[in-house]
């Protein structure tokens, strides 16, 4: 292993900084967490592949939250605030 890349990482401030074990065992919990990686059968899957689809996976849950937000808006705009439909939908939203 170089000098640039040792097990003990340290900035030029000398703070301690992770260490090449804790950067595979994030990885690999990373890895475990992604549907497409997950279900995957191949053991073998780098390193950049699992942060580019850590990425992908963030983005996509980012678009289902926006668009659940609109279709709850949509909702919202269809009942009476003070009725009974909206009570349950507040006390869901708690």
């Amino acid at each position: 292993m170089s000098s640039r890349r040792s097990s003990s990482r340290q900035s030029t401030s000398g703070v301690s900084r992770i260490s090449d074990d804790q950067i595979i065992a994030l990885v690999s919990k990373l890895r475990h967490l992604l549907p497409e990686i997950r279900d995957n059968r191949s053991d073998k899957v780098s390193a950049s592949k699992v942060l580019q689809e850590t990425c992908n996976y963030i983005r996509s849950l980012h678009k289902e939250a926006e668009d659940l937000s609109d279709r709850l808006s949509q909702l919202l705009a269809t009942i009476d605030a003070d009725g009974a439909e909206a009570a349950i939908i507040r006390s869901l939203l708690m």
